[in-house]
């Protein structure tokens, strides 16, 4: 009786779970991984900062090309390029110079997928309360590129390595 209680559950399952409206179509992720390796120069660079400030014996490479330090490994799901992410963050070149932090407790959201290639492969390695440390290449990065504010001023220059310290805070996976 309990074998026969069991099928009848099972099948019910499996029946009711198909039974899915169609009649609004469910959004699909359209990110695909970029699978983009840092050029052997650039990922040079990266370790050249790293032995000059001392930290290259506690970052670890990961196999695009860029460094990371994970000052805490957090907690449930990691991230996936569809997911949104809600972090604190703050962004330095080589020279310590700040090109964008979020100021106090103010959680800046994003959908992962739409994000540097150093950040889509970086945010995965934590999870929720997680914080970690980015060395993004250029290439990993914004590339030959300068990037500008509103007023036509360089906030990073072309080629430039980036440094992100990221706390993430927020994930919906």
């Amino acid at each position: 009786m309990k074998k026969i209680l069991s099928l009848v559950i099972l099948v019910t399952a499996l029946f009711s779970g198909s039974c899915v409206s169609t009649d609004t179509p469910t959004p699909q992720c359209q990110f695909i991984d970029q699978n983009i390796i840092a050029p052997a120069a650039e990922t040079a660079q990266v370790e050249a900062y790293l032995t000059g400030q001392g930290l290259l014996a506690t970052a670890t490479k990961h196999p695009s090309g860029f460094y990371y330090k994970i000052d805490a490994p957090g907690d449930g799901d990691r991230a996936g390029l569809c997911s949104q992410i809600g972090i604190l963050y703050k962004g330095m070149l080589t020279n310590g110079t700040v090109f964008d932090q979020t100021s106090g407790t103010n959680v800046r959201v994003f959908q992962l997928g739409q994000l540097i290639v150093g950040w889509q492969k970086g945010i995965p390695l934590i999870k929720k309360d997680g914080k970690i440390k980015l060395y993004i290449p250029p290439s990993l990065g914004y590339g030959n590129r300068d990037v500008k504010d509103g007023s036509g001023n360089t906030l990073i220059p072309a080629n430039s390595v980036l440094i992100f310290e990221v706390d993430l805070r927020v994930l919906v996976v």
